[in-house]
């Protein structure tokens, strides 16, 4: 049976895309009280991993005027069940809790549970609390923290002897699209984040926040969330199941050949390390086309990587394509143009010759062919759907025109203007990788992979994806194409979310090199590994992913088992 796409991919949804899921499971008959009384029930569950004996401790739940504050009255009856000591500190007149937060609040007190107003005193005298529930803000929060929030927060953090801090959702005054803290944030020891993660909490620099995220089921049936698709899903080691792909009775040209063009004379080994990581990536069979003085550093004595000289001695690119490489190209699967093809004159019109090119393979277009590309959107025009680009932050603010720093300062931003400009997918390097395409979801890879910042790492990552493109692209745009026909006529309910071939297969390029880089970790844990060591990580990495992905990949939407605790490295 075909896998979902929220298996492979699961969804990360903005806090506007988390009400609608609630507002049409309620549509269809699931009352707003229940689903708040499952996240409390789930957020029950979380806190007993680390609490399992809840009896006789002092439990503060900070709540908030939301439905947020509605999760934190719902728990507190749960604790108080349970032999805990809750306190629930609301910001606002319980007299202003409205619809099944309230019912929630009437509920708790008859069941005997204390309220009490929340005010700075309360924190200064007394016992403090062994355990600290956040309810105060939830998804709904966005801009800045009031000033007297900003002060509840701070007086939290500041709390002597820390207390275990379990936050609802989202950390109070962390943006859950940005996993930016505005200005500060409660630093939760844990956070649970009811039905699927938020793109915020996964970002790396969140965690300081977040501590340890869960994210637990609270019933939103998979109906009501086909109604209001994402605009964010998660890579990780799930989304490379479908690559564990051997063909029956398959031979080399099975698997697709890869034609790497770049390694100008100087600069041979970018094109070695993407002609090496295609290999390993599993195309059957891989060449490099440079000018004929590179050719000894980009083979760099493998005698896998076939070659083709553009001239015996020649140092520059040929202003038009050669009969011979023309003929290639018709034999090709796909293409890896950029790595370590310089940047001047003779690689400019080697890069537009290429584009006026008919029937040209997709295409992965990195380094020095994306600054090449930089303002010439007459070219840009000429990319299609099936093609790739990568930039890191530096060759992205090369097409846009901007800084580095503009780049990273809003990576989501980036990427949807870098989308723009073309019909390719883009894959914006760095920590978190974002991978989108103009109209289509984003992919978010969540890692921050230390081993992974060496010179050389993303031509590793150009080449694993002109990899996958060649050995799975025709079967997976095969199958996209049925997929479409049958939707015309039929309700696909297991498939509700459809990117283009090449903007999966681009993402799974991009969870399988930052999992191999993480698989480095156990050797080199303070870096010091290089490139090449990456693009031979590659099948390993995707062996013990594909094979066998319950085991190697904790699930993070969990329905049946406990351990949903994300796996993944911060």
């Amino acid at each position: 049976m075909p896998r979902l796409f929220h298996d492979l991919f699961p969804p990360l949804p903005l806090p506007e895309e988390m009400r609608r899921w609630d507002a049409e499971a309620i549509a269809l008959g699931l009352p707003e009280e229940l689903l708040m009384e499952n996240a409390a029930r789930t957020a029950l569950d979380v806190l007993r991993v680390y609490r399992p004996e809840l009896a006789g401790l002092r439990i503060w739940l900070l709540m908030g005027g939301g439905n947020n504050g509605g999760d934190a009255a719902c728990l507190a009856r749960h604790l108080l069940d349970a032999g805990a000591e809750p306190l629930v500190l609301h910001t606002r007149p319980l007299s202003a809790c409205k619809g099944a937060s309230g019912r929630h609040v009437r509920v708790a007190r008859a069941a005997g549970v204390k309220f009490e107003r929340c005010r700075p005193a309360v924190f200064h005298g007394g016992a403090l609390p062994h355990i600290i529930i956040d309810g105060l803000l939830g998804t709904g929060f966005c801009g800045s923290l009031r000033p007297d929030a900003l002060e509840l927060v701070r007086t939290v953090n500041a709390l002597p002897n820390q207390p275990f801090v379990l936050a609802l959702d989202v950390p109070s005054g962390l943006d859950g699209r940005t996993g930016l803290a505005m200005p500060e944030a409660i630093r939760a020891s844990a956070t649970v984040s009811f039905a699927a993660a938020k793109p915020g909490l996964v970002l790396p620099h969140a965690h300081a926040w977040t501590g340890a995220l869960h994210v637990r089921a609270i019933g939103i049936p998979l109906a009501a969330q086909r109604k209001a698709p994402c605009s964010f899903y998660a890579l990780d080691g799930r989304s490379l199941e479908p690559l564990a792909h051997i063909l029956p009775d398959g031979f080399k040209n099975s698997y697709g050949h890869v034609l790497v063009l770049g390694g100008a004379p100087g600069l041979g080994g970018a094109a070695h390390l993407a002609a090496r990581a295609a290999l390993r990536a599993g195309a059957g069979l891989v060449t490099a086309a440079a000018p004929g003085a590179g050719m000894a550093d980009i083979k760099n004595s493998w005698p896998e990587i076939m070659t083709l000289p553009l001239g015996a001695t020649e140092r520059r690119w040929p202003a038009a394509l050669p009969a011979e490489l023309v003929e290639l190209l018709e034999r090709c699967a796909a293409l890896v143009v950029g790595p370590g093809m310089g940047r001047g004159a003779d690689a400019a019109d080697f890069i537009e010759a290429l584009l006026r090119q008919p029937h040209r393979p997709p295409t992965v277009f990195d380094a020095d062919a994306l600054v090449l590309l930089a303002g010439r959107q007459d070219l840009l025009d000429r990319i299609a759907e099936h093609d790739v680009l990568t930039p890191h932050p530096g060759e992205a603010a090369a097409l846009l025109g901007c800084s580095a720093a503009e780049i990273q300062a809003d990576r989501q931003e980036s990427l949807a203007r870098l989308c723009g400009l073309c019909r390719g997918v883009v894959v914006l390097k760095g920590a978190a990788s974002l991978v989108g395409q103009a109209q289509s979801p984003t992919l978010l890879c969540p890692y921050d992979v230390p081993q992974l910042a060496v010179g050389g790492s993303g031509d590793v990552l150009a080449g694993c994806t002109g990899g996958l493109l060649a050995r799975m692209l025709p079967a997976m745009a095969q199958a996209f194409a049925t997929a479409q026909q049958n939707s015309t006529t039929a309700t696909d309910i297991s498939q509700p979310v459809r990117l283009q071939p090449a903007h999966t297969l681009a993402g799974q390029a991009v969870a399988l090199h930052a999992l191999a880089g993480k698989s480095l970790a156990d050797i080199w844990p303070l870096r010091g590994n290089t490139p090449s060591d990456v693009a031979d990580a590659l099948p390993r990495t995707l062996s013990a992913y594909a094979a066998a992905p319950a085991q190697a990949a904790p699930r993070i939407h969990t329905r049946d088992r406990k351990d949903d605790i994300l796996p993944w490295p911060r």
